[in-house]
């Protein structure tokens, strides 16, 4: 199997470059994967799990929660607003986020902007969730 250069940044820095076999994550219109020979290409991500195989077959997980990805000449380059390896996320925190969002979401009266806000903060919870189990 082929190879491509790989970066993935966040607005904290960079977190990883290499050569890789492999990228599959959630764009906003849906899941993608990313091989060698890919053509020029340039996408917003969405919202979920994201994983990265290695030229030696491993894998390895994340949640990827945002921002863009592009390909360009041949090396793919992610810049996600969030991006967690999956050994990273801290699943009693992630826990902790969904309780509060859940029980943000049963109030009474909230706005639309409330709604949207507690909804959005629920669906990193469960992604990041996701990715740890």
């Amino acid at each position: 199997m082929s190879n491509f250069p790989l970066r993935i940044g966040t607005p904290d820095g960079l977190l990883f470059e290499g050569e890789v076999a492999r990228l599959v994550c959630r764009s906003i219109t849906g899941d993608l994967a990313v091989l060698a020979g890919h053509c020029n290409f340039c996408t917003a991500l969405g919202m979920g799990e994201a994983h990265v195989v290695f030229e030696d077959g491993t894998t390895r997980y994340a949640a990827c929660i945002g921002g863009m990805l592009s390909v360009m000449d041949g090396t793919c380059r992610v810049l996600a607003t969030t991006w967690e390896w999956k050994e990273d996320i801290d699943a009693n925190r992630a826990q902790e986020a969904k309780k509060r969002a859940e029980e943000r979401l049963a109030r009474q009266g909230l706005t639309d902007r409330e709604y949207a806000n507690a909804q959005a903060k629920l669906n990193r919870a469960l992604v990041r969730l996701s990715v740890k189990n």
